[in-house]
C-alpha cells in the first residue's frame, strides 16, 4: 500500500497574459476552481498510475473540502483517514501565464491541523513493506515523526522535499528515497553545507552521507537518480507545455506508484517522466494527471542511461 501524508487544498487558478511584478496589479477575466495541495496531488497521481493508495490528511468541514477530495474518492484513493477540522480547508491562488509559469500563494488552514498519529490511527495501520510518500507543505515537526513512526513500522519511507524546509539529519538517515526539484537541491545542499553550484556532486553526497536514494528532477532536461549502485538519467517526453502547474507532483505520483509495483529503477524513472510531462498538457494540478494506460503508451519513448 502506498500511504500519502500530506496537504490536501483547493486551488483557485487565473490565467494571465504574464505575471506581476511586485506591487502590481494584472487583470484577467476567469477563473477556475480545482482541487490541490501537493499530497492530494501526488496521491492521484499514483492512484491513477495504478498504485493502491491511502490518503492521510485534514481539511475543513466546508464545501472546498468536498471539492478537494472528489477527484480523490473517484480514483478510488482510500480516505478513511481524512479528518475534518476546525480550520477552513487550505486554499492556493494560483497565476499562470502565457508561456506556462506559475506564481503559486498558499493558504495553509486545515494542513496546519495534520498529526503523524492519523498514519497509525483507525481500521488500516501502517504495516511493513508500505510505502509513505510526505511532502513538506504540513508542519515540520509532524514530517519528522511521521518518517520516525513508518520507519519503526517497517515501512519505505519517500520525501519529496517541496516546498523546501531545512531537514533534520536524523530525519534524512530514515529516508529510502528523497525527491527534490534543482531549487530544492539548491537549498538543501546550502542547508548541508555541500556546493550548490553542482548538484549533480551534492545530491551524491547526499547519497553516500544519509544512505539515502535521490532522485532529481530537471524539468525539461528529464531526472537523474542516484542510488547506491547506479545513476541514471531519464529524458523527458518532447511537448509544448500548456501549464507546469502539477507536473512535479505527478512525476512523484507515478515513480512512487511504479516503487510500489517493485518495478526496477529505470523503469521508476520512465513512468515519472512520462506522467510529468503529460501533466503539463492541461492547466490545474490534478485534471492533467495521466492514468496508468497513458503512461505506459509512452514509456518507450524515455531513454534511461547510466552515468
Amino acid at each position: 500500500m502506498i500511504v500519502v501524508f500530506g496537504s490536501i487544498g483547493l486551488d483557485i487558478v487565473q490565467s494571465v497574459e504574464r505575471l506581476p511584478r511586485p506591487g502590481e496589479t494584472v487583470l484577467t477575466a476567469d477563473y477556475v476552481m480545482l482541487p490541490g495541495g501537493k499530497g492530494a496531488n501526488q496521491a492521484l497521481a499514483a492512484a491513477r498510475a495504478g498504485g493502491g493508495v491511502q490518503f492521510v490528511a485534514s481539511v475543513g468541514d466546508d464545501d472546498f473540502g468536498r471539492l478537494a477530495l472528489a477527484n480523490l474518492d473517484q480514483a478510488g484513493v482510500a480516505l478513511g483517514q481524512v479528518v475534518r477540522r476546525q480550520r477552513p480547508t487550505a486554499c492556493a491562488t494560483i497565476s499562470v501565464d502565457r508561456d506556462g509559469e506559475n506564481q503559486i500563494v498558499v493558504s495553509s488552514g486545515a494542513n496546519l491541523e495534520t498529526k503523524a498519529e492519523q498514519l497509525h490511527a483507525g481500521s488500516r495501520q501502517l504495516a511493513p513493506g508500505d510505502l509513505v510518500l510526505q511532502q513538506m507543505e504540513i508542519p515540520l515537526p509532524e514530517i519528522c515523526a511521521g518518517v520516525e513512526l513508518a520507519h519503526r513500522r517497517g515501512a519505505r519511507n519517500i520525501l519529496n522535499a517541496a516546498p523546501f524546509q531545512p531537514i533534520p539529519p536524523a530525519t534524512l538517515a530514515k529516508l529510502d528515497s528523497l525527491i527534490v526539484n534543482e531549487v530544492e537541491a539548491e537549498m538543501l545542499a546550502d542547508n548541508l553545507g555541500l556546493d550548490s553550484g553542482d548538484l549533480k556532486a551534492a545530491c551524491d553526497e547526499v547519497r553516500r552521507r544519509f544512505d539515502v536514494t535521490v532522485v532529481l528532477t530537471l524539468g525539461a532536461d528529464g531526472a537523474i537518480t542516484f542510488a547506491p549502485d547506479q545513476t541514471l538519467r531519464a529524458d523527458a517526453l518532447p511537448i509544448q507545455a500548456l501549464d507546469t502547474v502539477g507536473a512535479g507532483d505527478a512525476f512523484v505520483g507515478a515513480f512512487v506508484a511504479a516503487m510500489g509495483a517493485e518495478m526496477a529503477l529505470s523503469d521508476c524513472l520512465r513512468w515519472g517522466s512520462v506522467a510529468g510531462g503529460l501533466a503539463c498538457l492541461k492547466p490545474g494540478a490534478q485534471d492533467g494527471v495521466p492514468d496508468r494506460v497513458e503512461i505506459q503508451a509512452r514509456q518507450d519513448e524515455i531513454a534511461v542511461s547510466a552515468l
